[in-house]
């Protein structure tokens, strides 16, 4: 559903905040379907319909991928959760 191009601007953002890179790992692990690897696109990413509930719930419309910025935000509020939860 969401161009590699957002993936690539997502990855960058995060390149640059390794404190968040454990936090990202996490969340993926979370959001991405089990076996993925027997599934095309054989890429561990999150279900479409879970990536358009969020969009549409965020921005109004289930085809707008989420901003670097907005992604960064979420991990920071993620990372701060997991840490006051300890």
């Amino acid at each position: 559903m969401f161009a590699a191009k957002s993936v690539v601007r997502a990855a960058s953002a995060l390149a640059t905040r390794p404190r968040l890179w454990p936090t990202a790992l996490v969340q993926l692990a979370r959001f991405v379907p089990d076996r993925w690897w027997r599934r095309p696109p054989f890429v561990p990413l999150p279900p479409a319909e879970l990536a358009r509930f969020r969009s549409e719930t965020m921005y109004g419309d289930p085809q707008v991928p989420p901003s670097p910025a907005d992604i960064v935000v979420w991990l920071e509020w993620c990372r701060a959760q997991n840490r006051s939860a300890s």
